[in-house]
């Protein structure tokens, strides 16, 4: 089968390797000039795999009034008369529901499980350099209440295969001394010792390399889609700058660009792009001041990960926002708080970054076929998850698209 898949970031990059390697012939179609150029190209470089809890959750509705109200919030929105934003954020509201958060996170810890298995093979097999680290995870808590009833979801994850610790001050910073510069403020921590991290861009380029170097997979980059072609319940032509592609089957793994290839089609997905940022931190060789697990500051949403010879530093969510353009008040507010959690960093030579994670209202991906045509599949919607998912989604969508057995239900994901 000749397969189109459109979108070069982590998600369509691996959509196309796990394609190639089923014995498909692969297009990969992309507007720029190299993979990885967009979300995937500075983000956090965690690779959780026990902690994908979706953003909607119970304790969520009542931190609204703040998200408007306050600009040092970690979580940020801006209204807009934008109909499309507002029927995300009611259903992002439903989601917010403890039973529909409770069933989300259960299937994404199914999906992030399958995702890290998938990626441990990969790994077997092909020797990729993107400053990876089986290096744990510490979730570091402010409040002792909040780590009060992070035990609770410490004890419901490991019913669904978490390995995880909860540990107080003292025995967080016996496991991480750099978060002393935290002081009286640290009450404890979450320890997930099998989580990993790594550079995802790295990661992406690495594995497009391969691509490159397979006889059935042709690489068209620099190369922007204007459109799908639909005749009867079939796309028979992608639009592109440099002409038309035939395919058999075609994959979207184009983020927010999605909405803009199925809305002339009549299919209009549930994506909106939440804003991040980052800030990358070159590290000398023999660096003690950076924390050696990946960390994030659970009360300010900021994740701490080695990647490499520098310290990824992520953080934020902007909902309302339609650019990837850099707010120097937001990235100013991050160098603030980093300097309070780790005052021994240097920052003076921190790259900012920011970028878009187009996400579904519970966080779910968006995995199978299109309802607008019998041979369009989608691969969207991981949010931050995308590196994290991005082995496990490519693992579901092929076997979907095979007609093999699912390793997951699949309507769980099901567009």
């Amino acid at each position: 089968m000749r397969v189109c898949v459109i979108g070069a970031g982590v998600v369509g990059v691996t959509s196309a390797y796990f394609l190639a390697r089923q014995g498909h012939d692969v297009v990969l179609v992309d507007a720029h000039a190299y993979p990885a150029e967009v979300s995937s190209y500075a983000n956090g470089g965690q690779l959780s795999y026990s902690y994908v809890a979706p953003l909607a959750g119970p304790g969520v509705l009542p931190s609204v009034p703040g998200w408007l109200l306050r600009n040092d919030s970690p979580l940020r929105f801006r209204p807009r008369l934008d109909p499309h934003q507002w029927r995300w954020s009611l259903q992002f509201a439903l989601a917010c529901r403890a039973s529909v958060a409770r069933d989300s996170t259960a299937q994404l810890l199914a999906l992030s499980y399958l995702s890290r298995d998938a990626m441990h093979t990969l790994l077997d097999q092909e020797n990729l350099e993107f400053g990876h680290l089986k290096n744990g995870k510490l979730i570091a808590y402010r409040s002792a209440a909040l780590l009060d009833k992070a035990r609770a979801l410490v004890a419901y994850q490991a019913a669904h295969g978490s390995d995880q610790q909860v540990l107080d001050a003292a025995q967080t910073l016996a496991r991480e001394p750099a978060l002393a510069g935290m002081g009286a403020s640290l009450a404890g921590a979450i320890y997930t010792p099998s989580e990993e991290a790594g550079d995802c861009r790295q990661f992406t380029q690495a594995l497009f390399d391969r691509l490159q170097g397979l006889a059935n997979v042709q690489c068209a980059m620099s190369n922007p889609v204007s459109g799908l072609q639909r005749e009867g319940r079939r796309i028979v032509a992608v639009h592109t700058r440099d002409g038309d592609i035939g395919a058999d089957a075609i994959v979207l793994a184009t983020g927010i660009g999605t909405r803009d290839l199925l809305r002339p089609l009549g299919h209009d997905v549930p994506l909106y792009p939440l804003k991040g940022y980052s800030l990358t931190v070159p590290l000398a060789d023999d660096d003690t001041v950076a924390p050696r697990i990946s960390v994030t500051d659970y009360e300010r949403r900021i994740v701490y990960a080695r990647v490499g010879g520098v310290l990824r530093i992520a953080a934020m969510v902007d909902i309302g926002s339609g650019n990837a353009d850099i707010d120097p008040a937001r990235i100013a507010l991050l160098k603030r708080q980093v300097a309070e959690a780790f005052p021994a960093l240097d920052l003076g030579q921190a790259i900012p970054w920011a970028g878009l994670r187009p996400a579904t209202p519970t966080g779910k991906p968006l995995i199978g076929r299109s309802p607008a045509a019998d041979n369009l599949w989608l691969n969207i919607g991981q949010g931050a998850l995308g590196f994290t998912l991005a082995c496990g989604s490519a693992a579901l969508l092929t076997a979907r698209m095979a007609g093999l057995q699912a390793p997951l239900d699949e309507a769980m994901f099901r567009p």
